[in-house]
């Protein structure tokens, strides 16, 4: 009361500009942390990208079997062998009332206390179910197989386009890729309602691998399925692919928690997964595909593919190594592989290795030649969960939350009506996120950078022979241009490496890069001692790969496969790779893995050795 004017309105003045300057330095901070989120965003992306296309490196490699095994050591009953287990389904010679009734006759012992189904299914079924999965409890596998075979007949009467109409109902949900998430499923479910004849459901691939509980998802879905054929419906993702689900997780899964029936499920679930619908139309004005579309795509003739023949990957391989352009083929891949992209026109996948992009024009012109007005698809990972485009012509949906990280992104659905104007619903899934700060939900970038360094120790030969041609008089620096020109022409990631180049690499004090400095957070796990360090990077760079070849030969998936098949398939490996590593190399590296001299290898504990260490995580077991 007893200031004066003037300093009331000096006072005035002073809270007017601190109010400024901290809004300024708020904007700037979440500028920050938005390109931090941005970056990270593209490095989850581009390496989950870089991971599909090892995926079809990988088919080359069993199209280069094809083609050479018989010119590796001569035409010897081992090489067939090999090729026969990499290459051949089990062919089951049972029919399908002997399948049938020998489902039927498992027993289950009365110490299970899981849901006990009965056929045809009831919703008291699925409600168990639900219940039973809510509780971690596991479904007998006699139930599955059960379920399986249901499904498989089923499926066997469906046309490969599936037509729609929403008279029928208020509106039909369209939910994307789930990968495994069985909470954003359920939280689907309690938000939205159960399936049924009131409330349809479009579920659109993708529904397996990645997460820990594909097993629980294909079964609630395709229970719904057999409990109402009219009202739910499952479309066919890139990942309803054996080999697919022997990199990304799902074979594992399945093998782990069914050790005695996994075999045969997955058997089933091969020929299930080729027999899902490959399209949705909505009132005859909506295109509901997985991945997308290209310029050669005509839904009068994929309506008459053999969908059952892509089971999988092999398939394509086959066709491509007798040079047979097979049309229907292909446009199955594009369907399940395509993405959408700004610029006009359609070209090869080269990010994903698969599928095409395919501009607004491609859309425009399948729209109008079927007399469509939308097109929804799934298949990529959108932040906020959904994603418009091509001048709202193209919806893509994404229903796994979390999916790179903690945070990283919402799951959404979509609901359309009789008028077909798109309704989008947000959700995350997360029991600690609304107490995180603004920081923490950005801050999932430390994972990416951890993937993103591992990715740089897989390509180090590379990398340091490309820094060294720069790096004339041997400093060990160069300039951060010829630093970002050498990552991005060996990595092949586009990613913005000028900005993410402080986190990766230091500076030294003439302000060039010190590139021996990406490598200095990672270090080589402890390798078996008849490897050199060259060919430790090579086995760690193609690990993964590695893992597919052995499981597909571990046919029981015991974890062990004959010191004889292992000197076989990295014989194969080493000469698709062109990596020189003689045959006393491969020998001694057979036998020092055999630990307990049986004949025969724990390629799990093999390829454990071939990992990289983070040294931040070898501090924190420590002072843990």
């Amino acid at each position: 009361r007893g200031c004066s004017r003037s300093t009331r309105v000096l006072f005035h003045e002073y809270s007017i500009k601190a109010a400024i300057l901290i809004q300024r330095w708020y904007r700037r901070y979440v500028a920050r942390l938005e390109m931090r989120r941005r970056y990270t965003w593209n490095i989850f992306q581009s390496i989950e990208y870089a991971g599909e296309q090892d995926q079809l490196q990988l088919s080359s490699f069993f199209s280069f079997m094809l083609d050479n095994f018989t010119h590796m050591n001569g035409n010897g009953p081992g090489n067939k062998y090999l090729i026969s287990h990499l290459l051949d389904s089990v062919v089951d010679p049972l029919t399908e009332e002997v399948r049938q009734l020998k489902y039927e006759q498992i027993v289950v012992p009365e110490s299970y206390c899981g849901p006990r189904l009965s056929f045809p299914l009831s919703v008291t079924d699925t409600n168990a179910l639900l219940s039973a999965f809510k509780e971690e409890q596991t479904l007998h596998g006699k139930y599955v197989l059960q379920l399986l075979y249901e499904t498989k007949k089923f499926l066997k009467q469906m046309p490969n386009i599936i037509y729609l109409s929403t008279s029928y109902a208020k509106e039909i949900t369209i939910c994307g890729d789930l990968h495994g998430r069985l909470d954003d499923l359920l939280l689907i479910f309690y938000k939205n309602g159960l399936p049924s004849a009131e409330n349809p459901y479009i579920f659109n691939g993708d529904f397996v691998d990645r997460g820990k509980k594909s097993t629980e998802i294909i079964i609630i879905l395709f229970a719904f399925l057999l409990l109402y054929p009219d009202h739910m419906h499952l479309n066919r993702g890139n990942h309803e692919d054996h080999i697919m689900n022997l990199r990304y997780g799902f074979t594992r899964e399945v093998m782990q928690k069914y050790k005695t029936h996994g075999r045969e499920m997955l058997q089933l679930l091969q020929d299930v997964f080729s027999l899902l619908p490959l399209a949705t139309v909505i009132d005859n004005k909506v295109l509901i595909v997985h991945g997308g579309i290209s310029d050669k795509i005509d839904l009068d003739f994929l309506s008459t593919v053999e969908r059952h023949k892509y089971k999988y990957n092999k398939m394509l391989f086959k066709y491509v190594l007798f040079h047979m352009v097979i049309i229907c083929l292909i446009q199955v891949v594009d369907i399940l592989w395509s993405d959408p992209k700004n610029q006009s026109g359609c070209s090869p996948n080269s990010f994903r290795g698969g599928g095409c992009y395919f501009g607004p024009d491609v859309t425009q012109a399948l729209l109008q030649k079927h007399g469509l007005c939308l097109l929804i698809r799934s298949h990529e990972c959108k932040q906020e969960g959904y994603e418009l485009c091509h001048n709202g012509q193209v919806i893509t949906i994404f229903s796994a939350s979390n999916y790179y990280e903690e945070g990283s992104n919402r799951g959404a659905y979509v609901k359309l009506g009789p008028e077909l104007v798109p309704r989008f619903f947000q959700y995350q899934v997360s029991r600690s996120t609304r107490k995180l700060t603004l920081h923490q939900r950005y801050s999932t970038e430390g994972s990416a950078l951890r993937a993103l360094k591992e990715k740089l120790y897989g390509h180090r030969s590379d990398l340091m022979a490309a820094f060294q041609q720069y790096d004339i008089d041997n400093t060990g620096r160069i300039s951060t241009s010829e630093w970002t020109q050498v990552v991005e022409s060996v990595l092949r990631l586009d990613l913005p490496w000028r900005t993410l180049r402080p986190r990766l690499a230091r500076l030294g004090a003439d302000g060039n890069v010190e590139y021996e400095s990406c490598f200095e957070d990672i270090s080589p796990g402890e390798p078996i001692p008849p490897v050199t360090p060259n060919l430790a990077e090579t086995l760690y760079r193609y690990r993964t790969d590695l893992e597919i070849i052995f499981n597909i030969i571990d046919k029981d998936h015991s974890g062990q496969i004959s010191i004889e098949e292992f000197r076989q398939t990295w014989k194969l490996f080493s000469s698709h790779l062109g990596v020189a590593v003689n045959d006393q190399t491969i020998d001694d590296m057979a036998r020092s893995i055999d630990f307990n001299k049986d004949g025969s290898i724990d390629f799990n504990e093999f390829l454990e050795a071939f990992r990289v260490v983070h040294k931040l995580d070898v501090k924190e077991q420590q002072q843990g």
